[in-house]
């Protein structure tokens, strides 16, 4: 009945097609897009995905009913210390540049090929066209790149006034998730807020692990915090269980003493382990946080080295006693006994209903 449904919704809206394409920088970017191509799909359109490594691969299996295309990588990694984060991508930022060069031409012969009718990108800077209405997805208004913040922002804002729209996936007053990230003095026009986006229910399931640690994020850094864990938590008197955010054509999993290993898990089987779990470790990725305060977890952050991003949401929610956090270097067991001090994330008002932010895609 439900695919019944679907086809006819297709037909009613002449089966327009919308390209969906995350940024492949972890898992974060692909993984809220999953609520905004389920919505398309209750709103009749036909969801075309792309991205590359990683995200791609979440997405297929995901969504494996939805045709995918791969668009070129922008070829992110971290640099080994932390001081040379900015630096490093900035010497990286030809390839990049290069990366947004070819999207545009892919998008322009889809466009052209009347394949696509719509496109929302999140955060893809070559992922528009004047010929359709184009979306942009962020949560930040406002870069962090240190001293270099007011030029960041200003050529982010600059890409952005060139969307018809763009979505900021939080809520625009007091209990918002992204602080000054997504929230300017002066917002550019065409900014909505969407509410924070997120694949998880909150469940009340039996206790089955003590913690859960969610690994993510471009390498090397990803292996760094997998291995300085799995040393810490080794051991200790806790069941722990471990997704490494590696997503490979085939699930893989563990057990060695106190750990079960998986190398990922699927939306479903993810949001059962962290429903099942006493408290969460993780990055303070954005997108991470937006799970959890849907989840009302308890959970310790550890940023990325060198990330200003993640750096400011760890120190933001732990100066406003919500979650704690320390440098990757520091981390020991003994820095989770002071969790039971944290009120731990929520999420402040009812969330929204995505189909209604789809009114752009309606026009001939």
């Amino acid at each position: 009945m439900a695919s019944t449904n679907y086809v006819y919704l297709c037909f009613m809206q002449n089966q327009k097609t919308i390209l969906v394409a995350p940024l492949n920088w972890g898992l974060g970017h692909a993984t809220r897009c999953i609520p905004i191509i389920h919505a398309l799909q209750k709103s009749g359109f036909i969801p075309l995905l792309a991205s590359d490594g990683s995200a791609l691969e979440l997405l297929k299996k995901e969504f494996p009913e939805l045709e995918c295309l791969e668009f070129p990588s922008y070829q992110i990694t971290y640099a080994k210390n932390a001081k040379a984060f900015k630096w490093k991508l900035l010497f990286d930022s030809p390839k990049m540049l290069q990366a947004v060069k070819k999207e545009k031409k892919i998008v322009r012969e889809l466009v052209a090929a009347g394949k696509i009718q719509g496109i929302i990108s999140d955060n893809r800077l070559g992922v528009r066209n004047k010929k359709v209405p184009s979306v942009f997805i962020t949560h930040q208004l406002n870069v962090l790149t240190g001293n270099t913040t007011w030029l960041s922002t200003k050529i982010h804002l600059d890409i952005i006034k060139k969307y018809d729209a763009c979505w900021v996936p939080d809520i625009e007053g007091i209990g918002n998730l992204s602080g000054k990230l997504g929230h300017l003095v002066n917002v550019p026009s065409n900014v909505t807020y969407i509410g924070p986006l997120s694949r998880m229910k909150k469940k009340s399931l039996e206790k089955k692990y003590d913690i859960l640690v969610l690994l993510s994020g471009p390498e090397p850094q990803r292996t760094y915090l997998e291995e300085k864990l799995m040393l810490e938590l080794h051991n200790i008197d806790k069941k722990v269980l471990f997704v490494l955010g590696k997503v490979e054509e085939q699930q893989h999993c563990y057990n060695q003493d106190n750990f079960r290993v998986y190398n990922f898990m699927g939306s479903k089987a993810l949001e059962k382990a962290i429903n099942e779990s006493e408290i969460i470790i993780s990055r303070s990725g954005y997108t991470t946080i937006m799970d959890i305060a849907v989840l009302e977890k308890k959970v310790f952050f550890i940023p990325t080295p060198g990330q200003f991003e993640q750096e400011y949401l760890a120190k933001r929610l732990k100066g406003l006693g919500i979650a704690p956090s320390c440098k990757q270097e520091k981390f020991t067991v003994k820095e989770l006994g002071i969790l039971s001090f944290y009120r731990g994330l929520k999420i402040s008002e009812k969330p929204k209903d995505l189909v209604s932010f789809f009114g752009l895609f309606d026009g001939e």
